[in-house]
């Protein structure tokens, strides 16, 4: 008899249920997709490459004298700190950072509010319906409203990312804190600490592993939809990307600036792994090598025995 294998007949069946969602929900007509490749082959070819680096330039006046974005004389020694690629990463850096500490410091007690471990279900849900909320609306449209309401600037952005980040780290947070051991709480709670002192010396210390990763990761998640939120006015790099894709339609600049933010993104990376090391527990556990990724299992656990015995 041939066994079954009731993951790969589930797997099976996700695929099927997919694909038929996909092809008879989703898509119209195909007939848009004819043409497809040539259209992106021209738009790749002929606007976005190569980058114009010319953004990492100091603007030149018709006098010939360089200056910043804003008008100010570029009195830098290095052009690049005048260029608008500096200056809009620089401001939106500055907007991340202080939306995502602000935001982390809400979240922390609304978080613990809707843990079922730290609060019962009536002050629970309606935290958890307060956090949904903050959420459901992305911070594109926080940042819309906020632009009507304050005018352009980095207010708006500063705004919106900080509310979204409530919302958003809040959900994780509260996730965390749920996944706590019971005999912590169960312990803080017979001593009679109240419900500040469980958060602060039991919930905290417990997750603080998590809260960072969740912290750094926002801050990231913020730098990144810096670019977005300056579609609508709300300052940053975002604004300079918005300048270029609209007429005359300069692409191959506002790719250029995308690239900028793509490295900066990958720096913030690899400075929060760096971070997280200082606080990660990694014990007597080796690292894993390059083969027990690539090769086969039984060709791994050779190469692995062999490294061991050299």
């Amino acid at each position: 008899m041939i066994p079954i294998n009731k993951k790969l007949i589930f797997s099976g069946i996700l695929l099927i249920l997919i694909a038929w969602v996909f092809i008879d929900d989703l898509v119209d007509d195909w007939g848009q997709v004819e043409g497809a490749p040539e259209k992106l082959q021209t738009f790749f070819t002929e606007d976005l490459l190569p980058p114009d680096w010319s953004v990492l330039e100091a603007e030149e006046w018709s006098d010939g004298s360089l200056h910043k974005p804003n008008g100010d004389i570029c009195d830098e020694n290095f052009e690049l700190f005048c260029s608008k690629a500096w200056t809009g990463m620089v401001v939106t850096i500055k907007m991340a950072f202080v939306a995502t500490l602000v935001g982390f410091f809400f979240s922390i007690p609304l978080a613990s509010l809707a843990a079922t471990n730290m609060a019962p279900l009536p002050i629970a849900i309606p935290a958890r319906v307060v956090l949904a909320g903050l959420r459901s609306l992305p911070s594109i449209i926080w940042a819309l409203l906020f632009a009507i309401a304050l005018g352009f600037g980095p207010l708006p952005g500063i705004l919106a990312m900080t509310l979204y980040t409530i919302g958003y780290l809040g959900k994780l947070q509260y996730e965390a804190m749920e996944g706590v051991h019971n005999a912590p709480l169960e312990s803080g709670m017979a001593m009679g600490l109240t419900h500040s002192e469980q958060l602060f010396h039991v919930v905290i210390p417990e997750s603080s592993n998590h809260l960072l990763s969740q912290l750094l990761f926002m801050f990231e998640y913020n730098v990144r939809h810096g670019a977005v939120l300056g579609l609508v006015g709300a300052g940053g790099i975002g604004m300079y990307i918005d300048n270029y894709i609209n007429p005359p339609f300069d692409y191959n600049k506002a790719f250029a600036l995308l690239i900028v933010v793509f490295v900066v993104v990958v720096i913030i990376d690899l400075i929060s792994m760096m971070i997280r090391s200082f606080v990660t527990e990694e014990g007597d556990v080796k690292r894993p090598k390059w083969w027990s990724v690539i090769l086969p299992p039984s060709m791994a656990v050779e190469m692995y025995s062999e490294s061991e015995e050299e």
